[in-house]
């Protein structure tokens, strides 16, 4: 059974940080790809930022880059987003996924996703 856990939400003022953590119950090299997707209230899931397992290689969705960094600790078996600079627009439900596609920001190149952890940034 693969599970994985988000903790790290909460609220902030716009221009604040939070860093999201994401447990994977198994071993992170059996996916190509975590990613961290999002979904606002009344808007289709998207994809935030993802991180081949491999090698570590990253992409990201334009409006976070320069400001949100995925990385992952293979001895903790653990995958983080740091949000710096976070907008009102960044409030969102925040999942975390593990798929087989390096590198996608799609979907259903995802098999397995966490509860979420709630982000909410005021101005």
């Amino acid at each position: 059974q693969v599970r994985l856990v988000e903790s790290g939400g909460g609220s902030v003022q716009a221009g604040g940080s939070l860093r999201l953590s994401c447990s994977v119950s198994g071993d992170i090299f059996s996916f190509n790809s975590m990613a961290w997707f999002r979904q606002a209230s009344g808007k289709e899931r998207e994809g935030v930022a993802t991180i081949a397992t491999a090698d570590g290689t990253t992409r990201y969705r334009d409006s976070v880059k320069g400001r949100f960094t995925i990385s992952q600790d293979n001895a903790k078996k653990t995958v983080y987003l740091q949000m710096n600079n976070l907008q009102p627009e960044d409030t969102a439900m925040y999942y975390c996924a593990s798929g087989f596609v390096s590198l996608a920001l799609y979907e259903y190149a995802y098999n397995y996703w966490g509860q979420g952890t709630q982000v909410t940034v005021s101005s």
